[in-house]
């Protein structure tokens, strides 16, 4: 009787597993050229079921669904369509439209809602999967610098930093970085460590991004602009994607040195219910060598005559860290600095990127209408960073973990990030403590002096180079079996008087959430959210004033924003306001009003305009940071950080202890004394910066020909108060010792403060964007964008600050290429032009070149294993060019690379 229930059941089963099958078959071709299109996904609507077509553009689709039921159709670069299935069995022959221009793709960040880029209210550029195969240069990240109006700065091989609209360095802390939602900034660094933590390229769904202020939709920070990065989803994207790349770097300094990139991604949808992924990267190679010897007047100043301590017994190298250690031994002798080392015998200019990317996705319904994810990433790496001194980031992690549940008209996620400096260390530090500790400063100075005066036999007397020879005796040269011991010993010391290493375990807790109304209020859409964020900053001491243990402190934001569509749908409404309160200081309002028309009788025509206000809160260096660099300190202005800093200092008349107070009671105006007229410094307390802007725009698609001429223009005016900026104040250590200018500039006798402050200079910038892109002959990509860039303020109003606007003032970009030039054969050309200009920064100052930079490469498909070969160069014409002064001039690069897309 048993087996005989069995078989029923089974037969049933089985039956109702047969009649709830459904299968679907058809064809996807391109409407215009009437070839199939390979890799065109096919889904059941709202749910992860689906497949792909193959090289011949059919596909075979079996599902449980039963009919009637939707299926989606969409490539990257068509218009996408629905298909109503009625029946089992049923052929479809879809035929999809290729979007006219890149106007036509649709984004998300502009308004937190998708919309076309034509219909954005604010300038927008967007870089997606198809861009990234097509991009010329050697990673999509390095793309990014052929948009319209973005600058990439190049601090190495895998530092690299994004900004728009000026006023950047290589700690970029105005321009916020988004990866899957999350802020991709180091917790203690305050700004995003290029792609250490970001997306693998072959994870990558798009990049976005707003130039300009950003704060009424997406908060502090978002001051000059925002980047946001999606990556695949796992119910959608499912299959074994891998990259590998390998090639080599050129450099004069460094020579060829090979590099290698490798990175997978699995995904896989299990059911409607649960999808997972999983990528790993790896990158290795060899970091730009810093090789500038220019004499400088000292740390963050400007380049003088001389390369050696032969052409000036003070000599301080621009890469040469040690040599800040002077003293003014009198008379004939004069100002005379330590022998210093070379950067490129303090790091092993090693370049290495590890990152883990893994996500599990819920779907409790079945659907998309509402998903549970759960997202953790890793980076593991090392590169150099560019601030007050040169820092080796070595052994750097960061770590984040967010929890995001994500529904038809809404999200709210949590995440935490944090980091371990690992075995990053100062290269400034590492030279000056393992001069001292080979042979003390003292001795050192007074042995140059005996030699120079001739009080050594057999040594002639008034010669430097002989003087420092008696100095320089048991100095350890770099790579012997003593430099090694030294160096292994100050680079694992956090203590700054003896060692260099960075202790870091900074963190922080943010929440944020947004609910679009859309199913409540139908006479527009209005959307609220809000955010919070906690810090917690442990240094240890040796990066903040948190000797005594953590420090934390919090933010919030609410903001709300409405969109009406008038005038047929002609004319659209977006207005934002936001207000966030930080702990340390007062709320900020910060509103968004903008104005879009469309225009034309196929509305082709877009004409906006904007009032965008932003703010960005001081980051967690401006407010509690006190580090020493050598030549002094950086001092944050937090309220309670000023009785948290103090600091020994050690000179000839004694052993003193320094303290915030000190600094404020007792600091002279490092511009005063310059002009011969020491006055005390006035300070204030830092504060949040704020920007006014004004922006203009128009986005068409023009008929030309066949095809399409998109074209985007903007024009923008910023009014910058409170600017965030460095004031250098000169404290004497000895409170006793006589105010006099040739005191307050004598190297061992004062300490200089570089504290942070508000600018009570009012500051403009103003520019003009203009992108073109069309296709020619037959499909031929053309594209041609140009910037300009200017910035003005009254210098004299505040003689000690520094703009550091740090931008060409022109910049021309071009791309030409095809992605099926024949069959499976694609290619692509981009040319990038820019002004020189002058750079400013704590570290050095000077004029950064003119330079044109020429990328390109060609890529041959075979679908029938899934995979593109690339082979393609950067800077192909191998004139070396400098991002900034100080940093490593970057050569060529050149790979070969392999990606399949399973």
């Amino acid at each position: 009787m048993m087996k005989k229930l069995l078989l029923v059941a089974f037969v049933l089963f089985g039956t109702a597993i047969m009649v709830a099958q459904t299968t679907v078959t058809g064809t996807v071709k391109d409407a215009s050229l009437g070839e199939p299109i390979p890799g065109a996904n096919i889904k059941v609507s709202r749910k992860a079921v689906g497949t792909s077509t193959d090289f011949d553009g059919k596909f075979t689709m079996t599902v449980t669904d039963t009919p009637p039921f939707t299926i989606e159709i969409s490539s990257l670069g068509y218009q996408p369509k629905t298909v109503e299935i009625t029946t089992n069995n049923q052929v479809v022959e879809v035929s999809l439209t290729e979007n006219a221009t890149s106007l036509d793709e649709v984004v998300v960040s502009a308004s937190r809602t998708p919309e076309r880029v034509m219909e954005s209210p604010v300038t927008i550029e967007r870089f997606d999967s198809r861009a990234i195969k097509n991009t010329a240069s050697a990673s999509y990240y390095d793309g990014l610098e052929n948009l319209k109006g973005v600058d990439v700065n190049s601090g190495g091989l895998t530092f690299k930093t994004v900004n728009t609209r000026g006023f950047a360095t290589f700690g970029n802390e105005r321009f916020v970085q988004l990866v899957d939602g999350m802020d991709n900034a180091s917790p203690a660094l305050n700004f995003a460590i290029g792609n250490l933590l970001g997306i693998s390229e072959v994870d990558v769904k798009s990049v976005e991004i707003l130039p300009g202020a950003a704060s009424a939709l997406y908060g502090a920070n978002a001051f000059n602009g925002i980047m946001l990065m999606r990556s695949e989803n796992p119910f959608n994207e499912q299959g074994i994607s891998v990259g590998l790349k390998a090639g080599l770097t050129s450099q004069e300094a460094a020579g060829d040195n090979g590099y290698y990139d490798a990175t997978i991604k699995m995904a896989h949808a299990f059911d409607d219910y649960f999808a997972a992924k999983a990528s790993f990267s790896y990158l290795k190679g060899e970091e730009w060598h810093a090789t500038d010897y220019r004499n400088t007047t000292g740390i963050g100043g400007t380049y003088i005559a001389g390369t050696s301590h032969a052409d000036d017994p003070n000599y301080d190298g621009a890469n040469v860290y040690g040599d800040e250690v002077s003293v003014n031994l009198g008379g004939a002798i004069g100002k005379v600095s330590r022998t210093g080392y070379r950067e490129v015998d303090l790091m092993s200019n090693e370049a290495k990127s590890v990152k883990f990317n893994g996500a599990i996705h819920y779907r409790p319904l079945g659907n998309d209408r509402v998903e549970i994810i759960w997202n953790s990433k890793y980076g593991r790496g090392n590169t150099i960073y560019q601030g007050q001194n040169r820092y080796n980031l070595a052994n750097f992690f960061m770590e984040q973990h967010k929890l995001e549940v994500r529904g038809k008209n809404f999200f709210v996620r949590g995440y935490y990030a944090g980091e371990d400096a690992g075995d990053s260390y100062d290269t400034r530090f590492a030279a000056i403590n393992i001069n001292s500790k080979w042979k003390s400063n003292s001795d050192w100075f007074q042995q140059y002096a005996a030699a120079y005066l001739g009080a050594i036999p057999g040594v002639p007397a008034s010669n430097h180079a002989a003087a420092r020879a008696v100095a320089d005796t048991g100095r350890p040269e770099p790579g012997s079996a003593e430099f090694t011991r030294l160096f292994n010993e100050v680079t694992s010391d956090p203590d700054l008087l003896t060692g260099s290493k960075f202790r870091d375990n900074t963190s922080y807790y943010h929440a944020d959430g947004n609910l679009n109304l859309r199913d409540y209020i139908d006479w527009a859409e209005v959307q609220v959210g809000g955010s919070y964020r906690q810090y917690r900053l442990n240094s240890y001491g040796t990066i903040y004033t948190d000797s005594d243990g953590p420090i934390k402190y919090g933010e919030y934001g609410l903001y709300t924003q409405i969109q009406k569509k008038m005038m047929d749908d002609r004319l659209k409404f977006t207005g934002s306001v936001r207000y966030d309160k930080s702990d340390n200081f007062d709320g900020n309002v910060t509103p968004r009003v903008s104005l879009a028309y469309a225009a034309g009788e196929m509305k082709n025509h877009n004409f906006r305009a904007s009032f965008q206000t932003g703010f960005r809160n001081p980051t967690t260096q401006d407010q509690y940071i006190g580090l020493a660099t050598g030549a002094g300190f950086i001092l944050g202005t937090a309220p309670d950080n000023i009785g948290r800093f103090s600091a020994p200092a050690v000179t000839t008349t004694g052993t003193f202890t320094l303290t915030g107070q000190d600094v404020f009671d007792r600091g002279y105006s490092a511009n005063s004394i310059a002009n011969g007229n020491p006055t005390l410094a006035t300070t204030d307390l830092v504060e949040p910066e704020k920007v006014k802007s004004f922006e203009v725009g128009y986005r068409a698609a023009l008929p030309l020909g066949k095809n399409k001429l998109s074209v985007d223009f903007s024009t923008y005016y910023n009014m910058y108060s409170d600017f965030i900026s460095n004031k250098d104040v000169v404290v004497l250590v000895d409170p006793n010792t006589p105010v006099t200018v040739s005191n307050l500039t004598n190297r061992d006798l004062v300490r200089t403060f570089s504290v942070k402050t508000n600018s009570t200079v009012d500051v403009d910038s103003y520019g003009v964007g203009l992108g073109l892109n069309t296709k020619i002959f037959n499909g031929f990509d053309v594209g041609l964008n140009y910037t300009w860039s200017k910035f003005d303020f009254d210098q004299a109003s505040d003689p000690d600050f520094e703009a550091g606007f740090n931008t060409p003032e022109h910049k021309v970009k071009m791309q030409f290429g095809h992605p099926n030039l024949f069959e499976n054969f694609g290619f692509n050309v981009s040319a990038r032009w820019q002004n020189e200009f002058y750079w400013q920064s704590t570290f050095l100052e000077g004029t950064v070149d003119e330079r044109t930079v020429i990328d390109a490469q060609i890529n041959y498909s075979i679908p029938s294993i899934k995979s593109v070969f690339k082979v393609g160069g950067s800077n192909l014409t191998g004139e070396e060019y400098l991002s900034a002064p100080g940093v490593g001039a970057v050569g060529s690069q050149f790979y070969i690379s392999w990606t399949i897309n399973n």
